[in-house]
């Protein structure tokens, strides 16, 4: 619920930059109230940040032997937060990402009659923040680790630094995890360990991966939003024929692919296919750099892989629209595509595809690992 005291927090200044047609300040305040509390003790805490930190060198050196990816440069850095401290470092990530495209919003024209600067005024600017406050007070309790590029990427390039090493474990996720599975902590947190430093591995490992993955990015952002009307005409179909055609369209791509134009939805296939590569890789590392070191660590794959496919109701719902369904498939394709490439050409011919951007799977690739071994091998 938007407070009063929420609104005199947005801005009221007439001319609208981009951080004013969202308030940021909103979507965190919006985002820690309906995310679940974290009740962990100064104990788990500790123990906590305490595993993390002996864990992350341990997990970075079983990559590093196993992918071959070499991380010049400061060692992976452990920073175990809680919900809220994920929710501020999105937010932040959010605002940057989206940046390019709020850039222009406020001159695009409106079906309310002219520009969104005359129709967005506070109570806009706090609706999407509201909006996107409950898109990341959902999130907040699902993750369990994150090497976030887009925050590491912006503290680079503004020569802060700070972030470059970072790899974010939220504490209370996977704390309950382990509670309500019964899993073993240090072998659990070494497994969650080694996928996050696998992602950092393919960011800061493979010299062109970070600028090849903005550009995409900034390729989908660019584009224009759908209306309003738009949206909601999406929406009341969804919900008045759940297995309609344009829904299973929307599991594939996203509710905001459904507005994308056709050179729009090529540079999201190639995102599509790099994410699948890139989180089917993470997850074949995790198990295969695992080794002695985590004895369970088909079981907690298993058990995730189990829990990834429960969501139901309104909880598969939001997942549709955000397109989280396609991020699920992304896991086990990807893994599956590692999998087929290794057995016909070992790790050799798998490596290439950190060899240029043009070696990199497409989405149709990915579904079709023989495409690639194709046109690469």
């Amino acid at each position: 619920m938007i407070s009063q005291e929420d609104l005199e927090e947005v801005p009221t200044d007439p001319v609208i930059d981009n951080k004013q047609v969202i308030s940021w300040n909103i979507a965190q305040k919006v985002a820690t109230k309906i995310s679940s509390r974290d009740a962990l003790s100064a104990i788990e805490w500790t123990n906590l940040r305490r595993d993390f930190d002996e864990l992350t060198p341990i997990a970075e050196s079983q990559v590093a032997k196993f992918t071959g990816l070499k991380v010049q440069g400061n060692p992976a850095r452990a920073t175990v937060v809680d919900r809220g401290g994920w929710i501020e470092a999105n937010a932040k990530s959010f605002e940057h990402l989206l940046s390019p495209l709020l850039d222009k919003l406020p001159e695009r024209k409106s079906i309310f009659g002219g520009t969104f600067a005359d129709v967005f005024g506070v109570v806009g600017r706090a609706v999407s923040g509201t909006e996107v406050g409950a898109l990341l007070g959902w999130m907040s309790g699902k993750v369990l680790g994150q090497y976030d590029a887009i925050l590491a990427g912006m503290r680079e390039r503004s020569g802060s630094g700070s972030g470059y090493g970072e790899v974010m474990y939220v504490g209370p996720n996977i704390l309950q995890i382990e509670r309500r599975y019964g899993f073993p902590p240090r072998q659990f947190r070494l497994w969650i360990a080694l996928h996050e430093l696998t992602h950092r591995a393919q960011f800061l490992g493979v010299p062109w991966m970070q600028d090849y993955f903005f550009s995409l990015v900034d390729e989908i952002v660019d584009a224009s939003l759908p209306e309003p009307g738009q949206m909601w005409d999406v929406i009341q179909k969804i919900l008045r024929n759940p297995k309609a055609e344009t829904n299973q369209v929307i599991s594939e791509i996203g509710l905001f692919g459904m507005f994308m134009d056709e050179s729009q939805r090529a540079s999201f296939s190639k995102v599509q296919g790099l994410m699948s590569l890139l989180e089917g890789h993470g997850d074949s590392v995790m198990d295969g750099a695992a080794g002695e070191l985590v004895p369970l660590a088909s079981h907690f794959s298993k058990i995730l892989t189990m829990r990834r496919k429960k969501a139901s109701g309104v909880s598969k719902l939001f997942m549709t629209l955000i397109g989280m369904d396609a991020k699920m498939r992304q896991y086990s394709q990807g893994e599956e595509f590692v999998r087929e490439v290794h057995e016909a050409g070992g790790r050799q011919l798998f490596d290439r595809v950190w060899e240029a951007p043009e070696f990199l799977p497409v989405a149709e690739e990915i579904a079709n690992p023989k495409l690639w071994i194709e046109r690469v091998g």
